[in-house]
C-alpha cells in the first residue's frame, strides 16, 4: 500500500506495521506515532508531532424527504498543524466517533489543543 505525507515523511517499513495494529475510527485509523486517514483507495497521514489543534466540525446538509424537509448532520475532524493551518478534514461516522477521536487524540498528542479557537 502506498501512504501519502501530509507534512513530514515516515519511512515506509514502519507506516505498514504501525497501520496494521492501528485502532481503526471510522475512515480514520490511529497508529502509534501517526494519524492515518483514507479516502477511497488513498491512505494519507499525519505523525502525531505535526498536529497542534484538532476539533469536531458539523456541517447541516439540506434535504427533502417525502413529508418535508430537514437538516443531516455531517461529522467531521479537522487537524490543523503549524500556525493553526488546517492539514485535513476527515469524515467521521457520527457524533459519537468524533468525541472518542478527539479523546484518543489528547492522550496520544501531548500538548495538543483541543476545540476551534
Amino acid at each position: 500500500m502506498k501512504y501519502y505525507p501530509l507534512t513530514a515523511k515516515v519511512e515506509e517499513c514502519i507506516l505498514d506495521a504501525e497501520y496494521k495494529a492501528g485502532r481503526e475510527i471510522g475512515a480514520v485509523t490511529l497508529g502509534e506515532t501517526c494519524l492515518f486517514f483514507k479516502v477511497k483507495r488513498k491512505v494519507s497521514y499525519v505523525p502525531y508531532a505535526d498536529i497542534t489543534r484538532a476539533f469536531r466540525r458539523v456541517q447541516l446538509v439540506g434535504m427533502k424527504m417525502c413529508c418535508g424537509e430537514g437538516n443531516l448532520e455531517v461529522e467531521n475532524l479537522v487537524i490543523c498543524g503549524a500556525e493553526d493551518k488546517e492539514l485535513a478534514m476527515i469524515q467521521l461516522p457520527g457524533a459519537r466517533a468524533g468525541v472518542i477521536m478527539l479523546e484518543e487524540l489528547e492522550k496520544k498528542v501531548p500538548g495538543i489543543q483541543i476545540g476551534k479557537p
